[in-house]
C-alpha cells in the first residue's frame, strides 16, 4: 500500500496473484532545447515578416525565383526575394497600399538599416518581378496539406474538397478596363473592373489545392473547368449549382 510520502517503494496488487514493487519516479530537472534559424542579413532582411517566413521559407522563395530566372542581376534596395514577401503580405492586408504594407513588413526591424522606399519604387519593383515567380511559388505550396486524422478532411476514406468562386475588384485603369470591361446599368458603366476567382480547397484544412481566374464575363463555370486538372480518384468534391460538373 502507499507509503504516505516517505519515499519508500509502493506495493501494488496485480490480479489475485503476487504483488510487484514499483519505486517512485523522481522529478526530472529542467532542460533547454535550442535550434538554429537561418535568416537573411543586411538589406535582404528587410521585408522578412516573421510569420510569413515560418510558412514560406526564403529558401523556397529563392528556388521559385531561380526557376523563373527572376533573381536580380544587381543588388537593389528591393531585391526580388523581398518583393515576393511584399506581395504575400499584400494579400493579407488587401485594404492597404504597397507603402502601408511595406511599413507593416519592416515595423519590427528598427535595429536594422532599412532602406527608404517610395510607393513608386514599390510599384516598379512589383512590375519588374512579373507574375511567373509568384505562380511558381504557388505551385510549390498548393496541396491538401491534411493528415489522415485531420478532422473533417475525409469522408468514407475520400478526401473532401470543395469548388467555389468569388469576384474581386481590380484597379480601374484603361488597360485593365479594355481587358475586363466594367459593370454597367441602363445609364452608364459603373464600379471597378472585376475578375472571377475560382478555387479548389481541401475542406479539412482549408488549404488551396488549385485556383483559376479570369474576366468576370466568362463566369465561374468556365474558369472552374480549369480546376478539373487537380481532381483525382480518392476525392469527393462539393459543388454549388454554378460550378461545372466533375468528370465521371
Amino acid at each position: 500500500m502507499p507509503d504516505g510520502g516517505s519515499g519508500a517503494p509502493v506495493e501494488l496488487a496485480v490480479g489475485q496473484d503476487k504483488p510487484f514493487t514499483q519505486p517512485e519516479a523522481p522529478l526530472s530537472g529542467q532542460c533547454v532545447i535550442t535550434r538554429e534559424v537561418a535568416v537573411a542579413e543586411g538589406v535582404f532582411a528587410a521585408g522578412h515578416l516573421g510569420e510569413l517566413t515560418q510558412i514560406v521559407p526564403f529558401e523556397m522563395v529563392d528556388a521559385a525565383l531561380g526557376e523563373c530566372g527572376a533573381i536580380q542581376q544587381r543588388l537593389r534596395k528591393l531585391p526580388a526575394r523581398v518583393v515576393v514577401y511584399l506581395l504575400l503580405a499584400a494579400a493579407l492586408f488587401e485594404e492597404c497600399s504597397y507603402r502601408a504594407v511595406w511599413g507593416k513588413l519592416t515595423s519590427a526591424l528598427g535595429s536594422l538599416p532599412i532602406p527608404t522606399v517610395t510607393a513608386t519604387a514599390l510599384w516598379h519593383a512589383r512590375a519588374r518581378l512579373g507574375v511567373r515567380p509568384v505562380r511558381a511559388l504557388f505551385d510549390l505550396l498548393r496541396g491538401p496539406a491534411s493528415a489522415i486524422r485531420t478532422a473533417g478532411s475525409r469522408w468514407a476514406d475520400l478526401l473532401v474538397v470543395a469548388i467555389d468562386g468569388t469576384y474581386l475588384d481590380v484597379p480601374d485603369d484603361p488597360a485593365t478596363r479594355a481587358r475586363l470591361g466594367k459593370g454597367s446599368n441602363q445609364y452608364a458603366a459603373s464600379g471597378y473592373p472585376q475578375i472571377c476567382l475560382v478555387a479548389l480547397v481541401a475542406c479539412g484544412t482549408r488549404a488551396v489545392i488549385d485556383a483559376a481566374f479570369g474576366p468576370r464575363s466568362s463566369g465561374e463555370t468556365t474558369h472552374g473547368r480549369r480546376l478539373m486538372r487537380s481532381l483525382h480518384p480518392g476525392m469527393i468534391a462539393l459543388l454549388d449549382r454554378a460550378s461545372p460538373p466533375t468528370p465521371s
